[in-house]
């Protein structure tokens, strides 16, 4: 248990800081803390014109939707990234336990998209008409948890295809994309064709966005307990699917000699 642990948590953090060359404070802050903050000014004054809805909306939706940016591409970094610096025979020759090694990297990249989040939020009650209830604040950091969770699975999906894949960051930017249209972060969902409001129901984010939203209306956490669960059990479902990738393209990697061909 004492190796598991090990790997998990020591090894993930190292791993963390050895793949990423963003997380320079002059890189990280810009990126990571400065672009969201506009991105969520700019839907919540377009709103205002519009008079879609009011800031809450476009706060908790962007705000929850930030630590996208480190749930997909991190996590996606933290898996493909070893195939394109020519250390993933070198990982995978070890015997260290590979929920360990890969499950492992993702509690930097959940920490760094809650801390993501909790700086969107705070933006948006000082400089935007947001202003929760303080007894929504337990649920809502709950809720952000979840989500954030959620969307770092998703990432690890996409990172378990570059195992494979030639470029897998096309498709990490396509679908971090896409989460602004199919994840009701700006745009509600009712207001979507049919087909593309069912994809997002299957997508990360989706309910917690709905569930936050909720919550800093005045909900209590029992009423949205439904949300909360469904985007707990996506997340599963896609950490899971991401394990499952991992271990076939590694079994067939070895069978085939290309782990990391291109």
């Amino acid at each position: 248990m004492i190796p598991f642990l090990r790997v998990f948590f020591i090894g993930g953090r190292i791993s963390y800081r050895a793949l990423f060359n963003w997380i320079r404070p002059e890189i990280y802050i810009p990126t990571m803390l400065i672009g969201p903050v506009f991105q969520m000014l700019f839907f919540a004054y377009l709103g205002r014109y519009s008079k879609l809805a009011d800031d809450s909306f476009f706060v908790v939706g962007n705000a929850v939707q930030a630590s996208a940016m480190s749930g997909v591409f991190a996590a996606t970094m933290a898996i493909s990234n070893e195939r394109q610096f020519q250390t993933l025979s070198s990982l995978l020759a070890t015997p260290a336990n590979r929920f360990a090694i890969f499950m492992g990297r993702s509690l930097p990249v959940v920490a760094s998209g809650l801390l993501v989040s909790a700086w969107a939020l705070l933006m948006g009650r000082l400089l935007l008409d947001f202003h929760p209830p303080l007894s929504s604040v337990p649920g809502l950091a709950l809720v952000v948890v979840v989500s954030v969770s959620s969307c770092t699975a998703f990432g690890l999906v996409l990172g378990s295809i570059g195992m494979r894949a030639r470029d897998v960051f096309i498709s990490a930017n396509l679908a971090y994309n896409l989460m602004w249209l199919l994840c009701g972060v700006n745009i509600p969902l009712d207001r979507l064709p049919g087909w593309l409001a069912q994809i997002g129901k299957l997508m990360p984010l989706t309910h917690g966005i709905a569930a936050a939203r909720e919550l800093a209306g005045g909900a209590g956490l029992g009423s949205v307990s439904g949300l909360v669960w469904t985007e707990l059990g996506i997340g599963a479902t896609y950490a899971a699917i991401s394990f499952a990738l991992v271990r076939f393209f590694e079994f067939e990697g070895r069978r085939r000699a290309s782990l990391e061909t291109y």
